[in-house]
């Protein structure tokens, strides 16, 4: 079968919806229950430390396990590949519903997270198996928008299943989620890598690559942004709804519906993203999305010193925050992976296991941050903004010399 016939074949079996349903797993299980931080702390007699830093092991699966799952799926074939990932997700769901304490809870998020990268590296390698050129870019800004949609809906709905059940109801939606998706996946989604074009494992191969990789002008630059862009929207996700629930005391269900309008600004940022990138240079927009970024850091800094917990300086350093987190991310993404010309599937998940690896350890500070004020984050903010701004300044101009040559 020629490329030209198999992608023909891909695409007349509808299978952009399946991937499209499938991304979003990725992501779900780190925001859906994030409005039921509070209530675990409680039930389970938990510090919030402990019940934020399940947000870190989920985290910490993911990019222990995004290379390794890219590997396997360039060996063992996408389809099979995905099908564990999902059993891994939907085992652990349920597990993490009927958790009795933070540590249990802890090594089970950890296990989820193994299990939701999969969504993310084998979707994509799919799309790169069925599509090629402008294609394969349109089907990707597609896969990113619905993952961008995961954080915006997620929370908004974990939010009112908190509020009818508990957070244990959040787990056992997602694992019946996930299954109705997997069911999907085992009746449509063909094998998109014949046997004949799979790849053994060569461990000297996959060490040069990554070599190759960590040494490229501006490759680690455009990762180390992407993760502090990354970390401060995740971080914000975590902290929240100690803020407007536990610190001004809005119900689950008010605080999901601010997550929503969060989560719509920070998807408002992806889109724009790939709006700006065709008609903008890159400096103007990754340095105006960095403006946003400081502007949001500093709101939340400063009006936490003056005046301690407010609905609106909250929502509006968080809104400030989001929107460039949302340009920025999807920007570093692409420049990193624009350096190479091969081993795309490879180099993505290097680039996301050092993203969540980095945003990991941000999580970790954000979880023993005092909450009684929202100037603890705005710093934590200034800070990734020095790391961020310094290697804007010097990525970029070499992005645009190696696009020229």
């Amino acid at each position: 079968m020629t490329a030209l016939a198999s992608d023909a074949g891909c695409a007349k079996r509808g299978i952009v919806p399946i991937l499209l349903c499938v991304v979003p797993f990725s992501q779900i299980p780190l925001d859906a229950y994030t409005p039921g931080l509070p209530q675990m702390v409680a039930d389970l007699a938990a510090d919030p430390a402990a019940m934020q830093n399940t947000v870190t092991a989920y985290m910490l699966g993911m990019s222990l396990a995004l290379v390794p799952v890219g590997i396997a799926s360039d060996t063992l074939g996408r389809r099979n590949v995905l099908l564990a990932g999902f059993a891994v997700l939907i085992a652990m769901s349920v597990a993490c519903a009927l958790a009795t304490s933070a540590p249990l809870l802890l090594g089970l998020r950890f296990l989820q997270g193994i299990g939701g990268c999969t969504c993310l590296v084998v979707a994509y390698a799919v799309a790169a198996d069925c599509f090629r050129g402008r294609e394969l870019t349109a089907i990707s800004g597609l896969l990113g928008a619905a993952w961008g949609l995961a954080p915006v809906l997620a929370p908004a709905a974990g939010g009112f299943i908190v509020e009818l059940t508990s957070w244990r109801g959040v787990f056992v939606f997602i694992a019946v989620a996930a299954a109705v998706v997997a069911a999907i996946v085992m009746l449509l989604l063909p094998e998109t890598l014949p046997a004949e074009r799979r790849a053994p494992f060569d461990p000297r191969r996959t060490a040069g690559i990554l070599r190759d990789a960590l040494v490229r002008p501006g490759f680690l630059a455009f990762v180390l942004v992407f993760a502090a862009a990354a970390s401060a929207q995740l971080a914000f996700g975590v902290v929240a709804p100690f803020f407007y629930q536990t610190g001004l005391g809005y119900s689950a269900a008010i605080y999901g519906l601010v997550a929503l309008g969060l989560g719509g600004v920070n998807l408002a940022g992806e889109l724009g993203c790939a709006h700006f990138a065709r008609v903008v240079p890159a400096r103007v927009t990754g340095f105006g999305a960095f403006a946003l970024l400081v502007v949001g850091a500093a709101v939340l800094a400063v009006t936490g010193m003056a005046w301690g917990l407010d609905l609106a300086s909250i929502t509006i350093g968080g809104a400030l925050v989001l929107g460039g987190c949302g340009v920025l991310c999807p920007m570093m993404y692409g420049m990193a992976l624009g350096l190479f010309e091969r081993d795309h599937g490879l180099i993505g998940g290097l680039i996301s296991a050092l993203c969540y690896l980095a945003v990991s350890g941000a999580m970790a500070i954000t979880a023993v941050l005092p909450e009684a004020t929202q100037a603890p984050i705005g710093w934590l903010y200034l800070g990734l903004c020095a790391i961020g701004g310094t290697l804007l300044a010097v990525s970029l101009p070499s992005a645009h010399h190696a696009a020229q040559s």
